[in-house]
């Protein structure tokens, strides 16, 4: 009797291989019941959130030698621009009101530094505009010449266009014209006062039917960086003043004409004025009609000092990340796992997920928690806080949770390619963390940019919400916020070095034995 051996299609495929949501369950259940990992991350979450309840930073108070810090009444807030954002709107200003449509042409024949031992600075200015009023923060446009920039056309503070470049003097003087149309500004220059080229339109909100419309000079003090920290850079400056004349001074449209008022907006300076004499007009003022920039002097705080203690949280994830694969291999127990599911990639993957999302959500009950408390306690200290759109505190918050999230799996990745855990743990803070403290502590500017650039490092551009004016000469430093790389492309090198190690993980897990 012959004996014969039925085989099943089930029996020859060999057992059911799970799916990729049975891996995913798996990976979290080993996440969950091993209570280091799950200490890890509440551990970076605390970090991130509390490290910003120890600044204690405050503005408006005084220090006692060897005695405890006494809080005054805190720093004055910038004025507000027509778009809600802190700007600088500090110029003399020699003004006519002007009701509906109408325009300003005038000729500048002279830009000079006015007294004071600080001469001209590159973005010291004189020239003509329109304002909503004479209130800082007004809504304005303005046709200018500096000093080292040639000729502009600035509105709302941020908007700056170039024209004519070239120094304007006597021999080569500027003509410069703006016309009004509802909220509607254009501005025109000229060599001769003939033949006329538009600069710019601006679109103004919250003109009144009645504008100011004149002659103005401001001059931004000059100040030099002298200390950097993680916190941020010091420096000292001094004021300085510029001087333009005018002639061939023409308004049309609704107007008092021949009577000129003066006003020194944002404050009086010494020798700030205006003068009419033999057909000219020169003024004279100090300050700047521009965003606020505080690494250019002033005292405001931006969001993301709430969030130094990201840094601290970043290590934490990175830790978790390493031994949750690496925790396997010293174990033995990746054995097990490779036998019940031997599509390595695939399990790769469920831990990348599993890891990123935990560190997700650890980052961003962190970042909300600093941004919140942090916010509180720099203005109960006098501190006033640089304001910026609901959109931008969110891309702050949620990029904050991003970054520890694909640092986490970056971890993982590395941790496979090396499968220890030491190693790997510091290649990672060697590789995201180290540089990132080195641009901001001790590098010079030009090194700390390079290493911001090519480095995982780059990611924390994603925290940065101060944008960097040309407009604006300041210290535009990694220790003040500034980073070479747009937020998002910051982040997305981190994300192309995680991609890269995850890809070479997968290759070597399917090489190496386990």
């Amino acid at each position: 009797m012959t004996a014969t051996t039925t085989v099943t299609a089930c029996q020859a495929a060999g057992p059911a291989r799970p799916g990729f949501g049975q891996l995913l369950r798996a990976e979290w259940i080993k996440f969950r019941t091993v209570r280091g990992w799950v200490v890890g991350m509440l551990v970076a979450t605390l970090l991130t959130a509390g490290i910003a309840l120890l600044d204690h930073s405050t503005c408006g108070g005084t220090v006692t030698p060897g005695g405890p810090v006494v809080t005054g009444a805190g720093c004055a807030a910038p004025p507000v621009g027509p778009g809600g954002e802190a700007v600088t709107d500090s110029f003399y200003f020699a003004h006519q009101p002007l009701d509906g449509p109408g325009s300003i042409t005038v000729r500048v024949t002279a830009l000079a530094a006015g007294r004071g031992p600080a001469g001209l600075q590159a973005w010291s200015k004189a020239g003509i505009i329109i304002t909503s009023g004479t209130r800082p923060g007004s809504a304005y446009a303005a046709m200018m010449v500096t000093a080292g920039h040639g000729v502009r056309m600035q509105y709302d503070y941020s908007a700056d266009i170039a024209g004519q470049p070239g120094a304007v003097s006597p021999a080569s003087p500027r003509w410069l014209r703006l016309t009004r149309s509802g909220d509607t500004v254009t501005g025109y220059q000229s060599a001769d006062g003939t033949r006329w080229s538009k600069v710019g339109t601006a679109r103004l909100t919250g003109l009144g039917s009645i504008v100011q419309a004149g002659m103005f000079a401001a001059s931004p003090g000059s100040s030099q960086a002298t200390s950097q920290s993680v916190s941020g850079s010091s420096g000292s400056g001094a004021i300085t003043s510029a001087t333009g004349r005018f002639d061939d001074v023409s308004l049309t449209g609704q107007h008092t004409a021949g009577s000129w008022a003066g006003s020194a907006v944002g404050g009086a300076t010494p020798g700030a004025g205006f003068r009419q004499a033999a057909g000219a007009i020169t003024v004279t003022g100090s300050g700047d009609i521009a965003p606020y920039v505080a690494a250019a002097g002033g005292g405001g705080v931006a969001v993301e000092r709430t969030l130094l203690g990201a840094v601290a949280g970043l290590i934490a994830v990175i830790v978790v990340g390493t031994i949750f694969v690496t925790g396997e291999y010293r174990r033995g127990l990746i054995r097990v796992t490779f036998t019940a599911s031997p599509a390595r990639g695939r399990i790769l993957a469920a831990k990348a997920v599993v890891i990123g999302v935990v560190s997700f959500i650890a980052g961003l009950a962190g970042a909300v928690a600093a941004v919140l408390a942090g916010e509180w306690l720099l203005r109960s200290n006098g501190n006033f806080v640089l304001p910026v759109s609901f959109l931008t505190e969110v891309r702050v918050i949620a990029g904050t949770a991003a970054l520890l999230a694909v640092a986490a799996v970056f971890a993982l990745a590395v941790g496979t390619l090396l499968r220890s855990s030491a190693g790997a743990v510091t290649a990672v803070i060697a590789g995201v963390v180290l540089p990132y403290l080195l641009a901001l502590t001790v590098l010079p500017t030009g090194a700390a940019d390079w290493l911001l650039r090519l480095t995982p490092a780059a990611a924390f551009a994603i925290q940065q919400t101060m944008p960097a004016y040309p407009q604006v000469s300041a210290a535009y430093t990694p220790g003040n916020g500034y980073f070479p790389l747009a937020p998002w492309i910051g982040f997305g090198v981190l994300c192309g070095y995680t991609a890269l190690a995850l890809v070479l993980a997968v290759i070597l897990l399917r090489k190496r034995d386990a």
